[in-house]
């Protein structure tokens, strides 16, 4: 289970900013297990303790799972002083109870991108050694074509030399197609197009593993996953998209 320092988990909890915290937590107003908390550092598990602000207990037991359709324009990540996060796009309801990106989409990539309270389940979806596969609609400049598919088959050396696992390269037509990987290296789908000199212009996530993104969410929107949602991730394999 993860530990997190107090003043870290009560900003993404939504309680206030972290310099904020530092004054609420020296001031008294934070307890955990009925006890003061004395300091804003003060290392905590993310489940399985009752901290209140203010006599109010805050909800950080239940383990919770969401897919976002993430909008173009917003960061993968908890807070950020100039930019706006997919937290702070959230609802205020849904906010407090301590969500974090499984993973990144670059900031303008949208689609399928899952927020959780339990760090486990995000380390077994993010690892490649998981083999969840994850799905890609991409638009590049120049059209992808046999030889573009086999070097994805036979795995993407990247610029800086790093070797990336086979992945599949399905041409849609013109400069579309989709991409299935099975890792999450920094920018890793646009460096492998770029790589083949075709720079990507349009990434959209459509699914991980067999959980597919729902059509009715709007850029921005949310919907809370059940257990059946959940099992779909656990199915490693995605049905190969067939070319038009």
């Amino acid at each position: 289970m993860a530990v997190k320092r107090l003043d870290r988990l009560l900003s993404e909890l939504g309680v206030a900013t972290r310099s904020e915290l530092r004054q609420i937590i020296k001031s008294g107003r934070v307890t955990v297990d009925g006890a003061a908390a004395a300091r804003p550092d003060m290392k905590i598990e993310e489940q399985g303790h009752s901290i209140c602000v203010d006599g109010a207990e805050l909800c950080t037991n239940r383990l919770r799972y969401f897919m976002m359709d993430k909008p173009e324009g917003v960061l993968s990540a908890t807070e950020d002083k100039r930019q706006e996060t997919v937290l702070d796009i959230l609802p205020p309801d849904i906010r407090r109870i301590g969500l974090f990106p499984v993973g990144r989409l670059d900031k303008d990539t949208s689609g399928l991108l899952l927020l959780t309270n339990d760090g486990d389940f995000a380390h077994r979806v993010i690892s490649p050694k998981s083999g969840i596969e994850k799905l890609y609609y991409a638009e590049v400049d120049g059209t992808p074509d046999e030889a573009d598919v086999k070097a994805f088959e036979d795995g993407i050396v990247l610029g800086d030399g790093t070797k990336c696992l086979p992945a599949k390269l399905v041409p849609l037509g013109g400069n579309r197609c989709h991409v299935i990987v099975m890792e999450g290296k920094y920018h890793q789908v646009k460096r492998m197009f770029a790589s083949r000199g075709k720079p990507v212009v349009k990434l959209r996530r459509l699914a991980v593993g067999a959980l597919e993104l729902d059509p009715a969410l709007a850029p921005g929107g949310v919907k809370e996953l059940g257990s059946e949602d959940i099992a779909k991730l656990s199915l490693i394999h995605i049905s190969e998209p067939t070319r038009p």
